[in-house]
This record gives C-alpha cells, structure tokens and sequence, in this order.
C-alpha cells in the first residue's frame, strides 16, 4: 500500500508531505535535504513548545494576538509536551547553524495540529505561531530551557542523592584505618571514611559548580528576533515572554540584557559545560578509586566489595568485572569530547549570530544526561553497596613502611628513612628494623606510631 501524501506549499512552491504529519513544506524540504546524524534532542523540542506557548501568551496580553489564536497555540503546546505529537519533528541536528528549520518544524505542526482542532485555517506557522519571534533568537531559547530543564530536573538531584549515600558511607566508615596511596605507592594511614569525604566533597564542589552556571544559562534571548534590535516584537515582550516561561516550568529564567550578546555569544553554555566537564573528571577519579580498591579478589588490591550485578567473562567463569565504574568512566571520556566540541562551536559566532547552535545544544544536553543517568546508576548499582574487607585494609596499613613518619618529630627524617630502607631490604616490620638498629624501642614506637592517631580522625572530630 503506497503511501498517501498532502500538498503543501511555502515561498518556493508545493511540495508533497505525509498526509499523516502535521509539518509542512519547510519542515519536509529540510527532511528531504539533510540525512545527516540524528534527530534535534527530545528536550529541544519540548522547549520549543514552551517558549511558543509562552509567546503566543505574551503575545496575546499584549494585544499583539487574538485570544482564539493563543489558546489555539497554548493547547497545540501542551499536547507536545503530553507526548501526544511525537513522530512530528523528524529533523536532524546537523541543518541549518541557526536552527531555522526546527523553528519552522515546530511552528508548522501547532499551526497544522491548531487549525484541524480549529476545524478552520486559522493559524499561520510564520504570522501567529512566530510572531514576535525569529529562529535567530528562538532557537538559544529553546537551549536555555532545555539545559536548565535538564540539568535542575535530573542531574542536580542525581548528584544530591550520590552525596548523601556517599556521607552515609563516609560516617559509618570514619573509624577504619587504612593505608593511604600517593603516586599509586604506599603512604601514611587514613580511614575509609576519610577517603570517602574525598569523594563527597568533589561531588558537592562539582554540583557547586554547576548551580553557579544556572545563571548565565536562565538567560533568554526572546525579544531579540534577528539580529537583537527587537524589530517587529511589542515593547515588554522580551520580559514578559522570560516571565511566563518561568511560570510554566518552574525554573528561574530573565531577558538577556544585551540581545545582540545573547544571539552571537555562546559563552554561556562553555562556562556551564565547563562545570559538566569538572563533574566528568570527579567521576573519573572516583569511579577509577572504587575498581582499583575493589581489584582481585585476590591478586588485586581487595580492599573493598562492591555489588555483584552480572558475570564479567565470557570464558573465565566466576569472574565479576567493576562494570559500573566502566560505565562511568566511559561517560566522563565523552563528556571531556563533547567540551571540546561545545568551545569549539561557541567561538564560530560571526557578526550578530552563531550558527553552530544545534551541535552546542546536542553536545551539551547528551553531556547533562548522560551524567545525570551515569551518577544515578553508579550510585545505585554500585556506591550504595560498597563495604569495606577491614581485614585487608587492618593488614596492609600495618605492614606499610611509610607509617615511618610518625617517627620523624621523635627521631628525625634521616632515622626513619634508614629504618623504612632496612625493614625493606630484610623484609620484616619497621618496628623489628627501628629496634635493631637502636632508633627507639619496642615501647617507644608502640607509642609513637599509632595508626589510628596518625589519621588525626580524633583531632578534627573535635
């Protein structure tokens, strides 16, 4: 059975779309010219319906739209963020750099979808559903809704829950001593509750970040249409319009100051994925500290468990891999790309427009949700359930010969070099080789060298 398709036309004539979308020519001409990577991201387009829902209303108590027609658009609107229009907005991320023909997409579908519920011709996709607007000024819009949508809805409380399992973890482990790591070699004592702080702490300094750049994101450039002077939009639009978005979603969002800024500056959205770019390096560090400390279980390190959440090989039965932290540590590699991606595109801004806004916004929003996806799984499928082997960590700070510096206050650096390098050397403890070679005796270093002391847990408690 073939397929049944409508007329439509635009400036440059007819053309033939699917009688079953709701798009119409300038929409179909993009689909047909550029089969290029894939589609504009799901929450571009749900922004779009709340930056023209909130248009058409600014519009309207303005006195620039009928009240019909705003309805009309408002209800259209609302049925794409129900989900009920999906299968409607086919095009792909790599088009026009202005994103123009999203604009034009989402506009032909509330005009289309508006004048069928109208049962008449009633909205126009450029004179009622883009009016007061341009893509120029639309389409950084729609970025800012979207990546603070993004980012305030899913990753912020991703993060807000990875760092209160990882304060329940650091709490209940405050106590257990064992031996710390510099340059992947022995070094002094610490406990895994201290260890774990180190991880919370990046976590809370990351999120720190990231709500620092919420700012400059909230900024709308609505009001600017094509190159920032406003024309053809009613004065108070532009604060009007950033007003009722902020009702609608609840998020904080303000007119740009400076529209001319808003349309050719994307340093916005570099300065915010930025903070993206240092959670991704936090998350690399830790997810890289939980498999080295969870290695083995026999040949590694095996100070901690983690859960056991599927079989790791394929020929090697009983084999257990760190899988999450491979997952995460995958995400945080292409968060780092798609930084460089992001700074690379918001430097092409040329005279009053950037045209390489579609990749900045695919890039940043994989990067927020993969990151918000990544921490929710990496806490709930592993970080929850670490425990530590309190035997192993017991027996590797004990037999550690950096604890040798708990000797230098009493007999100097030099001393306790020289009984590290000989407990080394004959292979016994360091406090056999401090007591053979007079430096203290066996009193002396059981009170000088305190493991749990050395970790100072007891001074910062208080």
């Amino acid at each position: 059975m073939s397929e049944k398709f409508r007329t439509e036309r635009d400036t440059m004539g007819e053309v033939q779309v699917p009688a079953d979308r709701y798009w119409g020519a300038q929409t179909q001409r993009s689909f047909q010219n550029f089969k290029v990577g894939g589609r504009m991201p799901e929450e571009i387009i749900r922004a779009f319906a709340v930056l023209k829902k909130s248009a058409a209303m600014a519009n309207c108590r303005l006195g620039n739209l009928e009240q019909e027609k705003a309805d009309l658009i408002a209800r259209v609107c609302d049925e794409i963020l129900d989900g009920r229009l999906d299968g409607n907005f086919p095009l792909v991320v790599y088009q026009t750099g202005s994103g123009t023909q999203s604009n034009m997409n989402v506009n032909e579908v509330i005009a289309n979808r508006g004048n069928e519920i109208a049962g008449k011709k009633i909205l126009h996709p450029n004179d009622d559903v883009n009016r007061s607007q341009s893509s120029n000024d639309t389409f950084p819009t729609a970025m800012s809704i979207a990546s603070v949508t993004s980012i305030e809805e899913n990753l912020i409380p991703a993060l807000e829950n990875m760092i209160e399992t990882l304060k329940g973890l650091e709490e209940k482990y405050m106590h257990t001593v064992k031996t710390g790591r510099t340059h992947l070699q022995d070094a002094v004592p610490l406990t895994f509750g201290q260890e774990i702080s180190g991880w919370r702490s990046m976590m809370e300094h990351s999120l720190e970040n990231i709500r620092l750049s919420l700012r400059g994101l909230g900024e709308t450039a609505l009001g600017g249409t094509a190159v920032g002077t406003g024309l053809n939009a009613p004065d108070g639009f532009d604060e009007l319009s950033a007003g009722i978005i902020s009702e609608l979603t609840g998020h904080d969002f303000f007119t740009a100051p400076n529209k001319f800024h808003a349309l050719s500056s994307k340093d916005v959205f570099v300065f915010a994925h930025g903070a993206l770019k240092s959670l991704a390096a936090d998350l690399m560090k830790m997810a890289n500290d939980i498999r080295w400390l969870a290695s083995g279980p026999r040949c590694g390190l095996g100070e901690i468990t983690i859960p056991s959440n599927e079989p790791g090989s394929s020929i090697m039965p009983g084999k257990v891999n760190p899988t999450q932290t491979e997952s995460a540590t995958m995400v945080a590699v292409r968060v780092m790309g798609n930084d460089t991606v992001v700074g690379m595109a918001a430097s092409q801004g040329n005279f009053q427009l950037n045209v390489f806004m579609p990749v900045i916004a695919d890039a940043f929003l994989e990067s927020a949700r993969l990151l918000a996806q990544s921490i929710t799984s990496l806490e709930k499928n592993c970080v929850r359930g670490i425990k530590p082997i309190e035997s192993k960590m017991e027996e590797n700070a004990g037999r550690s010969l950096m604890v040798a510096a708990a000797l230098n206050t009493h007999v100097g650096y030099e001393a306790g070099a020289k009984a590290a390098k000989k407990a080394h050397a004959d292979g016994t403890t360091l406090k056999e080789a401090a007591v053979s070679l007079g430096i203290c005796t066996p009193e002396e270093y059981d009170e000088w060298v305190d493991l749990y002391r050395m970790t100072g847990v007891e001074f910062c408690a208080h």
